[in-house]
């Protein structure tokens, strides 16, 4: 197996959208067996070897969200956004800063699966 040269750093988040917030967050707290780094309404986040789990609020599928949403490292994610869309891919989110400057965006691919990207420069794996 060969890895993909340069263009994608690494898988560093899943996001899984929970129609229940603090069920959930008890449920990964007791599974992980660790509080999250991060716990806002809008977001719970987990250091899980290195990468990121989160909780998103919200109905578990949707036609716009399936219930898991996973997100590639990159250097920019405008610029990944941009290379996505001109290789067929079709704009499910825009690029936009989430906080702290990291940005996330996703495309679908030309088989309708979510393909997200994401530049977090707090990431240090």
């Amino acid at each position: 197996m060969t890895d993909t040269p340069g263009r994608f750093l690494n898988l560093q988040t899943c996001i899984y959208r929970v129609n229940d917030l603090a069920k959930a967050k008890a449920w990964y707290t007791d599974v992980l067996g660790a509080p999250p780094y991060f716990d806002e309404p809008f977001y719970v986040g987990f250091s899980v070897a290195g990468f990121e789990l989160g909780l998103m609020p919200g109905e578990t599928q949707s036609a716009e969200h399936p219930g898991v949403s996973c997100y590639w490292g990159v250097a920019d994610a405008t610029a990944e956004h941009t290379r996505l869309l001109s290789l067929g891919g079709t704009a499910l989110e825009e690029p936009h800063d989430v906080g702290e400057g990291i940005v996330v965006a996703a495309v679908r691919d030309p088989f309708g699966n979510p393909f997200g990207v994401i530049c977090n420069p707090h990431f240090t794996k």
